[in-house]
């Protein structure tokens, strides 16, 4: 007897299948990976030296402003990142 789980998963299978990823489709999206990673980094590190300079002159308004300005571009990136990997995959719903 199958668990309510294993019948989950089988109507899942069914209703979705998995599809397998060739080699260099996997090297494409750990390329996206990377380099949406590497450009987080990136602007990060320059928050962080944008927010030291305003910090040394006690400026509270200026920090949130680069604190909301990082926390934007990086949800523009991830979005860039999951829009790329799904093209990558050949999802067409993107």
């Amino acid at each position: 007897m199958k668990s309510a789980f294993e019948l989950a998963m089988e109507r899942l299978s069914k209703a979705a299948p998995t599809k397998t990823l060739t080699a260099a489709q996997k090297k494409e999206l750990a390329e996206i990976e990377s380099i949406c990673r590497a450009r987080t980094a990136e602007k990060e590190l320059r928050m962080q030296d944008e927010l030291a300079v305003a910090q040394a002159a006690g400026d509270e308004e200026k920090i949130r402003q680069i604190r909301a300005g990082f926390a934007a571009e990086k949800e523009k990136l991830e979005t860039d990142r999951e829009a790329k990997k799904a093209r990558a995959r050949g999802d067409k719903a993107r």
